[in-house]
């Protein structure tokens, strides 16, 4: 054990779990920058030189954007505008999920809700403007 080790260190050691730093933490989100070694002797291997695979506890084997969206793929934005022509109210559905940053949860949503979000407005442009001239004539 070195001398020159802090507290913190030599407890992590003594309880089995050790705390890594990793080299390049420009790269890294902040979740990854430290990772929990799980065995002692690692210690004793980098010192030799050797090198040991330490997993992230979030690695996940797919990404964010790897899983498909929902609603035929096509995700609830763009389901939305296209059911829309349809059923309008769905438009104003879209629309609340818009503004109450419902693609927040997956950014691939935004353009999809905004979408139905215009269409919205146009629809109800369109019916103001209809209602007015009914009620002229």
């Amino acid at each position: 054990m070195d001398k020159n080790a802090t507290a913190e260190e030599k407890t992590g050691l003594r309880s089995g779990v050790e705390l890594v730093k990793s080299g390049s933490d420009k790269l890294l989100r902040p979740s990854a920058r430290y990772t929990v070694s799980k065995d002692a002797s690692d210690f004793s291997d980098r010192e030799k030189g050797r090198y040991t695979l330490i997993k992230d506890s979030d690695d996940h084997p797919l990404g964010l954007y790897d899983k498909p969206l929902p609603c035929f793929g096509c995700g609830i934005g763009w389901f939305s505008f296209l059911l829309g022509f349809l059923i309008p109210l769905m438009w104003y559905y879209a629309t609340i999920l818009y503004f109450g940053n419902y693609y927040r949860k997956d950014p691939r949503e935004r353009a999809g809700l905004a979408a139905s979000a215009i269409a919205a407005l146009i629809c109800t442009v369109v019916l103001i403007v209809t209602a007015l001239v009914l009620s002229i004539f």
